[in-house]
């Protein structure tokens, strides 16, 4: 066993993700922590416990810049612009925001409108993800979305008369889905010319109604295989770069966001169930908030709010390093181990040769990059890190 220390140089970038809780109703494929919308939206309350969860976590991140914030959940476009503009003012009024920080709110075509998207962008969101999942009315409905498809199109053209910058989230694998339909979706989505495409394989989750009822006509593996294949054909054919397993994006307009969480960078989690990942000069901290979002929202004025608080074996750090890292087509620097772990190589030297050995990943140069096998069997490849 080797003593649980690490040492930074220099810490990794800071990013900030803010978790709205709320939905409409819970998607069964669903594992994030999202909860059904009662007969009221207690936006100023939450945005309160939203402010002193901030002002109580300032200790942990004095000093750092934010380079991006994310607003995800649950569903954060059920909140108004003016409680979007509270939000992001109280976080300036916090922390010292980047001049040029990405700032992303998440919304689902089911309650979008005009008003809300535009007053977003007044109160300073410069990007907006939509959870489009399928222009198909048939799999929107086997999936438990709340739109169809004429609702999703209204979403699209809505956000892309506020936002030069915006993401299409889309899923494929769905119940009953042929290729040609899957590869259907993207190619509308295509038609809006979105900076960013998400594109994720339906996957059964513990905890959630699709794992304990599985719907009928999943495609299996190969064809998802075969799905996969044609959408990143496609999106390639338009210039979007695939980047990471799951996201493409044109012009270079990465999620900022994620790309940070995708290189090991630091991240402060608030709101109802958020996790944090913070470095030190000697340690790496987790921590995760109360889920339930009443809980939450009692427990945090009392500073009470955080379920989790642990540092970060060394022994736990070479597998979430490679967690994230090895998401990333390009792969990563092999010295970006030491800056963003605090960690010597040769900690992790043995296991990328392994990796090598088994043709998951190859070394080019200073970089280490997943092969095609180590991107189709991440699953596989993952589990050399443990």
């Amino acid at each position: 066993m080797v003593e649980n220390k690490v040492f930074f140089k220099q810490l990794p970038p800071l990013s900030l993700y803010i978790h709205i809780p709320w939905c409409v109703k819970k998607c069964p494929y669903c594992d994030f922590n999202s909860h059904k919308l009662g007969s009221s939206l207690p936006e100023t309350q939450y945005i309160n416990s939203l402010a002193a969860d901030l002002e109580q976590a300032l200790p942990l991140v004095w000093g750092r810049t934010i380079n991006t914030i994310f607003i995800g959940g649950g569903t954060p476009s059920l909140f108004s612009g003016d409680s979007i503009d509270k939000i992001v003012s109280t976080v300036r009024k916090y922390l010292r925001l980047s001049p040029y920080a990405e700032i992303t709110i998440e919304a689902n075509p089911g309650v979008v409108d005009n008003e809300h998207i535009k007053d977003y962008k007044i109160a300073g969101v410069n990007r907006v993800s939509l959870g489009i999942q399928s222009f198909n009315n048939n799999h929107l409905q086997s999936i438990g979305r709340i739109h169809d498809s004429e609702k999703a199109i209204e979403a699209v053209e809505i956000v892309k008369k506020h936002f030069l910058n915006f993401n299409l989230d889309l899923m494929y694998g769905l119940p009953k889905q042929s290729i040609e339909e899957a590869l259907k979706d993207v190619e509308v989505a295509i038609s809006y010319n979105p900076t960013h495409i998400s594109c994720y394989n339906l996957t059964l989750e513990p905890n959630t109604v699709f794992y304990n009822q599985i719907p009928a006509g999943l495609p299996n593996n190969d064809i998802c295989y075969e799905m996969q294949d044609v959408i990143i054909n496609k999106l390639k054919e338009f210039n979007y770069l695939r980047y990471e397993i799951s996201a493409f994006a044109r012009d270079g307009k990465y999620c900022l966001h994620n790309f940070n969480y995708w290189q090991f960078g630091d991240y402060l989690g608030i709101g109802a169930g958020a996790h944090s990942k913070l470095s030190f000069y000697d340690k790496i901290l987790r921590q995760i908030r109360q889920k339930q979002p009443q809980q939450y929202m009692n427990s945090v004025i009392g500073n009470k709010h955080i379920i989790e608080d642990k540092v970060v074996s060394i022994n736990e750090l070479p597998f979430e390093f490679a967690l994230n890292s090895l998401r990333l087509i390009n792969g990563f620097e092999i010295q970006s181990f030491v800056y963003n772990t605090g960690l010597p190589l040769n900690i992790i030297l043995p296991k990328l040769n392994e990796a090598v050995t088994r043709g998951f990943i190859e070394f080019k140069g200073n970089k280490v990059k997943p092969t095609k096998l180590g991107q189709d069997f991440q699953n596989e490849l993952l589990m050399l890190f443990l």
